[in-house]
C-alpha cells in the first residue's frame, strides 16, 4: 500500500498555477475603495435624485468587478500577441467618437448608447498601457533613438485625437502614463530633456490657440491666477474649497454637510467628490481615504517589482502613472491647488467608463503578480 505524506502531496501541486498567487489584497482594497465611494456617491445625491444614481454607479462597480477578473484571466502575454489589433480598435474608437459621437459640455468625447455613455477615451488609457508595454518590453536595454520615435508616433495618434474633441485633462494623463513608461524603459536622459522641452512648448501652444473654448482655458489657470479670471469660472473651485474647509478635523457627519446636502458644489458625485468625505468626515475621513488608495498604490508597485519580466513591470509602471495622475490631480483640484481639468478620482467619483477603465487596470496588475513564477 502506497501512502502519501503531507510533504509529498505539497510537492506534486502546480505551485506555477495563477490561480494560487492572486492577490487578495488588493481584491479586498479596491473593494472597500467602491464601497466607500458607492456611499459618497449616495451621499452628494440622494437629495435630487434618490437612489437611482448611486443604482447606475453600483452597476457600474459590479461591471467593474467583472472587467477586473477578465483582465486577470487572460495571460498578459498573449495581450502582446495582441497588440496591433488592440492599438488599430483604440484609435478606430477615437477616430469613431469625433465622427458620430455627442458633446457634453463643448467636449465631443462620448458614444450615446441609450441611457448609458460610453467615452472610448477611457478605455484608450488600458489599451495604451498594454500596447506600449507590449513594444518597450521587447526591447529590452537596447531602447534607441528609432525605438523612441515609433514609441511616441503610437502615443501621439490617440494624444492628437483626444485633443481634438478637446479634453486637455484626459491628454495630460497619457502623456504622465507615456513618460512614466519610458523612463522606466531605459529612455536615455539627453532625450527624455529633449521631450520635457517639448512638452513644454505644446502646453503653451495649446493654451494660446483656438484647440480650447476661452472657458477651457480660464479654468486650467483659475487656480495660479484666481484673481485673473471670472466668479462664474472660479465658482466651482470655490465651492469645493468652502465645502473642504467646513469638514475640520472630524467633519459635520455623515449625511449631514451642509454644502453637499444643499447641493451647492457643482459636480460634486464626479469632478468634486473629494469634498464629500472632507466635509462629512473631515481630515480624518479624507486622510483614511487617501491612505486607502496610497495602499493600492503601493500594491501595483509591489507587483511591479516582483513582475516576472520586463513587459509585465512596465504594465504595472503604466496603471501606477494612470493612478497616481488621477489621485494628485483630482484631490489637488478639489483644494484649489491644481487645474481643474475633469478627471475623477479612482473608485470614488461616479462614471461609466471611467469606473469601469479603472477596475480593469487592476486586473492588468493582478494578471501580473498572478503569474511572476509561470
Amino acid at each position: 500500500m502506497i501512502t502519501t505524506t503531507p510533504t509529498s502531496r505539497l510537492r506534486n501541486r502546480d505551485m506555477t498555477a495563477a490561480w494560487r498567487h492572486i492577490d487578495f489584497v488588493l481584491v479586498a482594497l479596491v473593494a472597500v475603495a467602491a464601497s466607500f465611494g458607492a456611499l459618497m456617491v449616495y451621499s452628494t445625491t440622494r437629495h435630487h435624485s434618490g437612489t437611482s444614481t448611486v443604482g447606475k454607479h453600483l452597476m457600474f462597480v459590479i461591471i467593474g468587478f467583472g472587467a477586473m477578473g477578465a483582465c486577470a484571466a487572460i495571460d498578459y502575454q498573449r495581450l502582446r500577441d495582441w497588440a496591433r489589433p488592440i492599438y488599430v480598435g483604440m484609435v478606430a474608437l477615437l477616430g469613431g467618437v469625433l465622427a458620430f459621437g455627442s458633446t457634453h459640455r463643448n467636449i465631443k468625447a462620448w458614444f450615446d448608447i441609450g441611457p448609458i455613455q460610453v467615452q472610448p477615451a477611457e478605455l484608450a488609457k488600458l489599451a495604451t498601457i498594454v500596447v506600449l508595454a507590449s513594444y518597450l518590453g521587447t526591447i529590452g536595454d537596447r531602447l534607441r533613438l528609432r525605438h523612441l520615435v515609433v514609441a511616441l508616433v503610437g502615443l501621439g495618434i490617440p494624444i492628437g485625437l483626444i485633443l481634438m474633441q478637446p479634453d486637455l485633462g484626459t491628454t495630460l494623463v497619457f502623456v504622465v502614463i507615456g513618460a512614466g513608461m519610458l523612463v522606466v524603459a531605459g529612455i536615455p536622459m539627453k532625450y527624455l530633456g529633449l521631450l520635457l522641452v517639448i512638452g513644454v512648448i505644446g502646453v503653451g501652444y495649446i493654451l494660446n490657440s483656438d484647440t480650447l473654448d476661452q472657458y477651457q482655458k480660464e479654468r486650467l489657470l483659475a487656480f495660479a491666477t484666481p484673481d485673473r479670471v471670472s466668479e462664474k469660472v472660479s465658482y466651482n473651485t470655490q465651492r469645493s474649497q468652502e465645502a473642504a474647509a467646513a469638514g475640520g478635523f472630524s467633519g459635520q457627519g455623515l449625511f449631514e454637510g451642509p454644502q453637499t446636502r444643499g447641493g451647492f458644489v457643482p459636480e460634486q458625485e464626479t469632478d468634486f467628490i473629494f469634498t464629500v468625505p472632507a466635509e462629512e468626515l473631515g481630515f480624518i475621513g479624507a486622510g483614511g481615504l487617501l491612505v486607502l488608495l496610497g495602499l493600492i498604490t503601493w500594491r501595483i508597485w509591489r507587483t511591479a517589482q516582483l513582475a516576472r519580466d520586463e513587459i509585465g513591470r512596465l504594465i504595472c509602471v503604466g496603471v501606477l502613472c494612470m493612478f497616481v495622475f488621477h489621485i494628485f490631480e483630482n484631490v489637488g483640484m478639489n483644494l484649489g491647488i491644481m487645474p481643474v481639468t475633469g478627471i475623477p478620482l479612482p473608485f470614488i467619483s461616479y462614471g461609466g467608463s471611467a469606473m469601469i477603465a479603472t477596475f480593469a487596470t487592476m486586473g492588468l496588475v493582478m494578471n501580473v503578480h498572478m503569474r511572476r513564477f509561470s
